[in-house]
């Protein structure tokens, strides 16, 4: 061949990868806005405590304990799933566990929206405790791990999180809105509103695992990252060959031996509870002494939904720019002290100043959020138990909906009135300071590790 033509090919093979590349990486980010879609519809509807818990308690005729219980049972589910979820995630295809996922729970919504007894009640989160914990999950996370590059895992995860609190920000002002209109606009009771909300969620659901099993994953082989496409056989594997299944508890040793694996576990179980203090905003801001409405309540933390995209996705850039765990580490701290801040809600007298704060936790806890998991890819977990990594982190570090719920409930009905939530407040407030402690060990440890 002639030097000529070898000038010639060569830009024409530089072309070809480059288009191969942008190619791979728009189906790599059309695959993670299905992620972001499915994660944003299924959960919105597990917790609507979170904006509707006064309206919960008076349509199901339950009190404060009770709808701790079935919180709890919720979340005594989850632990009892997240193993076998990582198992499932490394042997079945993520995408029809998902579309799974989203049918089962959108039909345990429609019997939810009947009003059912406190025993069906218990039930129905059980259900979605199976739907949203054992073949969810893990098959998402996993997912977003396998078709995000090295440089790439922040705003992936970042993204994940921030775009589905888009998602559900979206449809919870759509929800608060409806709900306004057909209780105070058409003076319908609180219970016809509320059954409005949950059908909203629960053909949702439904309509989106309809869509997803219809269309098939758009990558046929190798993604850019080096992953096969989540339908092949032996997915996330070298060359796509099946590897040699090994038994659960060899792997769960090897994993128990990596102890950044540990650190990862602390920092999701206390950044966890930072988000599962947002529920009981609504509920804290309709006290006596703080004195909002039902629906100015709903509206304030509505509109900390809104702040998911922000602090997610922000914080996923950020991490990825500097450092994923010093952005994490900071955010916890804060986390920490605006809490202690909004113990001192009944003495602010500035509903502007209430709204700011509160907006301001919002950003804080979903850029926690969008971060921890993307500590993962320092952690050298063998690519064939990454499923099983994340079920282990997820038993430890998301253990909190078994006794937080109870803790909540305990707290609010022995110290009636705003102290029971103060005292929950600050409970987690020390959990948020424990977890930028254990970042800050997690980060020195990598160090001398990587000998930085």
């Amino acid at each position: 061949m002639s030097s000529q033509s070898v000038q010639t090919a060569a830009p024409l093979a530089s072309n070809d990868a480059l288009a191969a590349a942008q190619n791979s990486k728009g189906r790599r980010y059309l695959q993670l806005a299905l992620l972001v879609l499915a994660a944003g519809a299924i959960y919105p509807i597990l917790y609507l405590r979170q904006v509707y818990q006064p309206t919960m308690l008076e349509v199901f005729h339950i009190t404060d304990s009770q709808l701790g219980y079935l919180y709890s049972s919720l979340g005594t589910i989850f632990l009892l799933s997240y193993l076998p979820s990582g198992w499932l995630a490394d042997r079945i295809a993520p995408r029809l566990l998902i579309c799974f996922s989203l049918i089962a729970t959108g039909a345990l919504g429609l019997w939810y929206s009947t009003a059912p007894s406190f025993s069906m009640l218990m039930l129905i989160f059980g259900g979605w405790g199976l739907s949203t914990g054992l073949t969810f999950w893990a098959a998402v996370i996993k997912r977003v791990n396998m078709i995000a590059g090295k440089d790439e895992q922040g705003r992936f995860f970042g993204l994940l999180d921030g775009g589905r609190g888009l998602i559900e920000a979206m449809l919870a002002t759509i929800a608060i809105t409806l709900f306004a209109w057909i209780t105070q606009t058409r003076g319908e009771p609180v219970a016809v509103g509320f059954r409005m909300v949950v059908y909203l969620y629960a053909f949702l659901c439904i309509a989106l695992g309809v869509l997803l099993a219809l269309v098939k994953d758009q990558s046929g082989a190798q993604e850019a990252t080096g992953h096969a496409a989540d339908d092949a056989p032996g997915h996330g594997e070298p060359g796509g060959a099946t590897r040699q299944r090994n038994n659960v508890l060899v792997d769960l040793a090897t994993l128990a031996k990596i102890p950044e694996l540990w650190l990862v576990a602390a920092i999701v179980f206390c950044g966890y509870q930072v988000f599962w203090a947002t529920y009981s905003f609504s509920a804290y801001l309709h006290e006596g002494e703080v004195g909002l409405s039902v629906v100015m309540a709903g509206t304030i933390t509505t509109l900390k939904l809104w702040m998911r995209p922000i602090g997610g996705i922000g914080g996923g850039f950020l991490g990825d720019r500097y450092s994923k765990i010093s952005v994490l580490v900071i955010a916890l701290f804060l986390a920490a002290l605006s809490l202690v801040g909004l113990m001192a809600a009944p003495r602010i007298a500035s509903h502007v100043l209430l709204v700011v704060l509160v907006l301001f936790i919002g950003i804080l806890t979903y850029a926690i959020r969008g971060l921890y998991w993307s500590l993962l890819d320092r952690c050298n977990v063998p690519a064939a138990t990454m499923g099983l990594a994340i079920g282990l982190i997820s038993v430890l570090g998301y253990s909190p909906d078994v006794f937080l719920p109870l803790i909540n409930g305990y707290l609010t009905q022995t110290f009636p009135g705003v102290f029971g939530y103060q005292l929950y407040f600050g409970y987690v407030a020390v959990m948020a300071a424990a977890g930028g402690v254990a970042g800050l060990a997690l980060r020195n440890m990598l160090k001398r590790k990587e000998g930085v």
